[in-house]
């Protein structure tokens, strides 16, 4: 009887690992697929950033000056 009890137990205890593991390699996963769309998202910010600096820079001149009666 003792070794039925022990059996169930370890049985319990496998499949609680198995279900851990699983949730530890979804959120592996998640993890991965969040990291590359952070990458994403900064190579984005930095092309429009860089972008915006050059309109700015198109756009400077005497347009962005005060007229002299200001």
């Amino acid at each position: 009887m003792a070794e039925d009890n022990t059996t169930q137990r370890l049985d319990a205890l496998e499949a609680i690992v198995a279900e851990q593991q699983q949730i530890i390699d979804e959120l592996s996963e998640m993890v991965t697929r969040q990291w590359d769309f952070i990458e994403q998202q900064k190579h984005k910010l930095a092309e429009m950033t860089d972008h915006l600096h050059d309109l700015e820079e198109a756009r400077s001149g005497p347009a962005d000056q005060k007229a002299p009666h200001y």
